[in-house]
């Protein structure tokens, strides 16, 4: 009978785990906090952060005028598109449009959100310092923007 508790203890190890390591890689299918979209908020909160290691980071003078690209970002649901147009100046953005083509309703809302607080965020900014993190809740649009402003860097330099 003791020899039978002992030569169970391995299998209930070993089944205990294999439960653990199926939640580990199931959780790993889970968008994680900073790519989940956030609740929605009240106030406008916006947030900055800049990637001095980006390509284009450092890299000098655009050309002046107004540039136009799209972005895109996946959500859990679906794969969303935005169109980014920025004006330059002095390699500095002086006006910012985004549009929207959401396809689910909950991307509208962020959408929504995120081209509502923008502006703020970059305009005055030098482009070479723009990789926005999360705009007024939203944080996988932002994704797509950064993506536009690369392109949209890439065409100015040229």
């Amino acid at each position: 009978m003791i020899r039978t508790a002992l030569a169970s203890r391995p299998v209930r190890a070993g089944a205990a785990l294999s439960a653990a390591a199926g939640i580990a890689l199931l959780a790993g299918c889970a968008p994680t906090a900073s790519e989940a979209e956030e609740p929605t908020t009240t106030d406008a909160e916006t947030s900055e952060s800049t990637d001095s290691g980006s390509a284009g980071a450092g890299s000098g003078s655009y050309a002046d005028g107004t540039y136009t690209a799209e972005g895109s970002y996946a959500t859990p649901e679906s794969v969303e598109q935005i169109t980014v147009t920025v004006t330059l100046a002095d390699d500095v953005i002086t006006d910012v449009e985004v549009t929207g083509d959401p396809q689910k309703r909950e991307s509208e809302q962020y959408q929504g959100q995120f081209i509502g607080g923008i502006a703020d965020v970059v305009v005055g900014e030098d482009i070479d310092d723009i990789q926005v993190s999360r705009v007024a809740g939203s944080s996988l649009t932002s994704n797509g923007f950064n993506e536009a402003i690369e392109s949209i860097k890439t065409e100015a330099a040229g």
